[in-house]
């Protein structure tokens, strides 16, 4: 069985898909690019900006369902630009002072909305 699960803290879906689904104590939470939850609105800003607020969605997606960071286990990062991953990457890595999650990273040709960073991810509780 699969629970949706949706936050009004977090950037609405703009198209056919959940913000998150939960099934056998696994959290699939769908690629998050930074829009600002209250507008949907992408942030102007550096990928430094960018890349907390895609972290700060993903966490208020965790909250809504009961995890925390700490219950990632896999995350997959997409970059406009490679160039961007070493700022990316200090960023991305202070959200986890323990054990970070295995992850993926790679430049990819465009990502919505001209967002300059996504991220997915998955928790298990």
């Amino acid at each position: 069985m699969k629970k949706v699960i949706k936050t009004t803290l977090a950037p609405a879906a703009v198209g056919p898909y959940s913000q998150a689904i939960e099934a056998g104590g696994f959290l699939f939470i769908s690629g998050q690019i930074p829009l600002v939850p209250a507008t949907g609105k992408l942030l102007e800003g550096s990928i430094v900006d960018q890349t907390h607020l895609v972290m700060n969605n993903i966490g208020e997606i965790l909250k809504e369902a009961g995890y925390t960071y700490e219950h990632l286990v896999k995350c997959t990062c997409f970059l406009a630009n490679i160039e961007d991953f070493k700022a990316m990457n200090e960023v991305y890595g202070s959200y986890f002072p323990g054990v970070p999650p295995a992850r993926a990273a790679f430049q990819v040709a465009r990502l919505p909305l001209g967002a300059q960073v996504e991220i997915d991810a998955i928790a298990y509780k």
